[in-house]
């Protein structure tokens, strides 16, 4: 991180960003913080937790010798990131979130109000990923991180290759471990914090029960795949595939295991269901794209690489398929349980991450995981 630059980290109240902050400022740049807030509303929960975070952030930046800013991206967030995500979970799609906001608000707002009213020349955040820095002119290859259990590069595989040029990682070479190390060492005010989890505007709260104060419940059946009825749903878009938990249908009805989400119907408002945990109908051979967002340039078709349809998946070896409209299609090697629909197929050369786009439609196996084999509302493959 050479030579010296005016840096200006994300500082969210965690232990990552602040060991990020650290680190820059020891290896002699010029550094300050930046507290965003992205989410507000009526919820005393949601208002607790942010007035946390910001006390804990104002704690680090005191014992670092840094000043910290403050910005509002809330409404922004709202509007690019909330909204979308809203949309997706309607249309019976399960969005990521994090990805959006990676895109929208922390590598686009948060750079641009960084560069343009702070004067930085680059921003960090507390990413366990990596950058390959390139030749002058040409964007920095996206590594995973060291830690393999912590890896991010999932989440920023949507980010803009000029955003990734002005973006720092100082934890991409360490694990989770060794940054907790270096937190209590240096008698960081946050060194022992827990990590924050789940969606990035909701936290921990139950999900089903936050989004019904904005979607309406639309109950309907819950079927199994011979559509016999084995009870009532609150709406397909507080589901997902794979989903075991919340069904409120148990493991009876002579069933040889517990019941998981298998496939949305929205003709028949219906949600089926199958039994176990490996049952064939949660399994797909393929899954394509919408238009894919690249990272470098696309490799030639059939290309063998290995990809990731969730976060803290194992990654998974097969086939690339360019499709026409931009997207792609990947061929696993082995049929990948709960593929689902607005999640990310992310594509990676070793540890190289090449990029990723919203899942789009899926096909299962059979058939040589043949195209237009798709479930219920699932768009056909062959349709992209």
């Amino acid at each position: 991180m050479s030579p010296p630059e005016r840096t200006v980290v994300g500082l969210s109240g965690g232990v990552d960003s602040a060991v990020a902050a650290l680190r820059l400022l020891r290896a002699g740049h010029a550094v300050e913080g930046l507290f965003m807030k992205n989410w507000e509303d009526d919820d005393t929960l949601s208002y607790c937790a942010a007035e946390a975070d910001l006390a804990s952030a104002e704690a680090v930046a005191a014992h670092l010798g840094i000043r910290l800013h403050r910005v509002n991206f809330a409404a922004a967030y709202r509007e690019r990131v909330f909204a979308a995500a809203l949309e997706e979970l309607r249309a019976g799609r399960t969005p990521n979130p994090d990805i959006l906001c990676n895109r929208y608000v922390k590598f686009d707002l948060f750079l641009r109000h960084a560069r343009e009213q702070l004067g930085a020349d680059a921003v960090a955040t507390g990413h366990y990923a990596r950058l390959e820095r390139a030749p002058e002119g040409r964007a920095p290859r996206l590594l995973r991180g060291r830690d393999p259990g912590k890896d991010q590069s999932y989440f920023l595989a949507a980010v803009a290759p000029e955003a990734l040029a002005r973006a720092r990682f100082p934890l991409g070479e360490l694990t989770k471990d060794a940054v907790r190390r270096e937190a209590l060492e240096a008698g960081l005010p946050n060194h022992g914090r827990p990590d924050s989890t789940g969606i990035c505007f909701i936290g921990e709260r139950d999900f089903a029960q936050f989004l019904q104060r904005y979607i309406a419940p639309s109950p309907g059946p819950i079927l199994t795949e011979e559509g016999r009825e084995l009870g009532r749903h609150q709406g397909l878009a507080f589901y997902t595939l794979g989903q075991r938990r919340g069904l409120g249908i148990g493991g009876g009805h002579g069933a040889a295991g517990p019941w998981y989400v298998a496939a949305k119907d929205h003709e028949r408002n219906a949600l089926i269901v199958v039994p176990g945990h490996d049952h064939p109908s949660l399994l797909s051979a393929c899954a394509a794209t919408g238009a894919f967002h690249w990272l470098a340039p696309p490799p030639p078709e059939g290309a063998r690489l290995h990809a990731q349809v969730r976060y803290r998946q194992r990654p998974q070896p097969g086939r690339l398929e360019h499709r026409s409209g931009g997207g792609v299609a990947f061929r696993f090697d082995t049929p990948q349980r709960a593929t689902t629909p607005g999640q990310y197929l992310v594509l990676y050369d070793g540890a190289h991450c090449l990029g990723g786009g919203a899942i789009a439609a899926t096909a299962p196996p059979g058939r040589s995981g043949a195209p237009g084999a798709a479930r219920n509302n699932e768009q056909s493959v062959e349709a992209l």
